[in-house]
């Protein structure tokens, strides 16, 4: 693999963790700024929606910038958001620098864009795995070491030295990435062509169906676990890093079967297992032992399930990849924030016991626009009307 990569890596690490750790020391950062923790809470939907409406709009601003332009404009977006964050003095100030860093984190899929550029087409599966593999390691190291550090020395401590990081990295980037490296070369003028294709839409539909899913769950994880077997702090901690290490298991496993077995036979087994769990879910209560084994089986499906998902897209029109990733990254969000809705309203009806199963219709949904796909269709790359 090209060690580019695991700048890239480094980046989605920085970018994971500056957007999912204010979960962390949401506490904190509430009585900072006078707020309940429920309002500061949404400075996480603040950010989804943000990087899901504003990310593909950038992406498509900067068709034609190099690559490392791209890559230099959303360091410097995302650092400041964190930078306005962590001055913050008010709720409105906060949900500002949330917003700079949704849109800042276009990076992501402009880094899944040059992995796939960077790689044979027999390996974008491992390229893409190894750049998202930083994003998966920010459930398993930033968001603890935020949580740490904020509750050492202050919640503003470790957004500050995340922004600073964010600076780092975009000093390497623009030490390291090739000024020649092209752009995506996507204008608004291809968006429409792509979304009348099939397999885009199928694709697309898949990750806003499967987010959903899981959100639906994980948005209430803590409270999920406790109603099913009460723990401490401690092991509800330990919980919850097991959980993470299978999605870091998940990241690269399924980029590596991506390659090996296609995409299409992947996302099957993958959606099939996470089905399965989502049933298995509220039968555990009372048994620690297998809520933790499913959950990990879970992990491992649903983090496994993010490259095959982009080398569909990316095979599909290599070069609008930067631009179908971000859609796809998109739809991630928005299932993100649809999934904590139906969540929400889903723990007050049926309880969080069995929230699962409220969930699960998403991800059988989601296995139909899979079923309906044909099986030769990632086999070969097909000309691109639009490039």
């Amino acid at each position: 693999m090209p060690a580019l990569l695991y700048l890239l890596a480094a980046c989605n690490l920085v970018i994971g963790s500056g957007a999912f750790g204010l979960t962390g020391i949401l506490a904190p950062m509430a009585a900072s700024l006078g707020s309940s923790v429920a309002t500061t809470g949404q400075s996480m939907t603040v950010y989804a929606l943000a990087n899901a409406i504003l990310a593909p709009a950038v992406m498509l601003r900067t068709a034609h910038w190099s690559r490392r332009a791209c890559l230099q404009l959303a360091l410097a977006l995302f650092a400041a958001g964190q930078l306005l964050c962590a001055l913050a003095t008010s709720l409105e100030w906060l949900l500002a620098g949330r917003v700079l860093m949704g849109a800042g984190a276009v990076l992501t899929p402009v880094a899944a864009g040059l992995a796939v550029a960077l790689v044979p087409a027999a390996q974008r599966g491992r390229a893409l795995s190894l750049t998202f593999l930083g994003m998966s390691l920010s459930y398993v190291i930033g968001l603890p070491l935020t949580a740490w550090a904020g509750t050492a020395w202050g919640w503003r401590v470790p957004v500050l030295a995340l922004a600073a990081l964010a600076l780092l990295m975009l000093v390497l980037v623009s030490l390291w990435v090739p000024r020649q490296l092209a752009g995506g070369g996507s204008g608004f003028g291809d968006l429409r062509p792509l979304l009348a294709r099939p397999v885009v839409r199928r694709t697309l539909a898949l990750t806003l169906l499967y987010f959903t899913a899981i959100f639906a769950v994980f948005s209430y994880i803590g409270p999920v676990l406790q109603a099913l077997n009460p723990m401490n702090a401690g092991a509800l901690s330990t919980t919850l890093m097991v959980f993470g290490l299978a999605g870091v298991a998940g990241t690269v496993s399924g980029g590596w079967a991506a390659d090996r077995f296609g995409p299409l036979p992947t996302l099957r087994l993958q959606l099939a297992g996470l089905a399965a769990m989502m049933a298995l879910v509220p039968v555990t209560q009372g048994l620690p032992q297998a809520m933790v084994a499913v959950f990990v089986v879970w992990g491992v499906c649903g983090f496994g399930m993010m490259a095959p998902q982009q080398i569909r897209l990316a095979t599909e029109s290599p070069a609008h990849a930067p631009l179908l990733i971000s859609l796809n990254a998109s739809m991630l969000y928005f299932g993100t924030a649809l999934g904590a809705a139906v969540g929400g309203i889903g723990s007050a009806w049926i309880g969080l016991r069995e929230l699962a199963w409220l969930a699960l219709p998403f991800a059988l949904a989601g296995g139909l626009a899979l079923l309906t796909s044909p099986s030769t269709e990632t086999r070969h790359e097909r000309p691109d009307p639009t490039g």
